[in-house]
């Protein structure tokens, strides 16, 4: 006489089934969690590359604004000081 089987066992390949079918599902939302990080990751790279160029840029013009302001000061100090002296005279 063949063995029959028993109710427990049939639950049990039941919630099985029930549980790959889960983990499937839970395994692909963890892929797409892990793929839309290393797009964020990559995106924040770029990011910060363009920041730091943007701050090279800025320390770039604040000096060469820097030397005009001294020049444009220099000469207006020698056409102060040469008025005062041409009206001494």
């Amino acid at each position: 006489m063949p063995k029959k089987k028993s109710v427990t066992s049939l639950a049990q390949q039941s919630v099985g089934i029930r549980l790959s079918s889960h983990e499937k599902l839970c395994a692909e939302r963890m892929n797409n969690l892990i793929s839309s990080i290393e797009r964020l990751e990559k995106k924040v790279d770029t990011l910060s590359d363009s920041v730091s160029k943007g701050k090279g840029i800025v320390a770039v013009l604040v000096f060469l604004g820097s030397i005009v302001a001294a020049a444009i000061g220099f000469f207006n100090y020698k056409w102060n000081f040469t008025t005062k002296v041409l009206q001494l005279i």
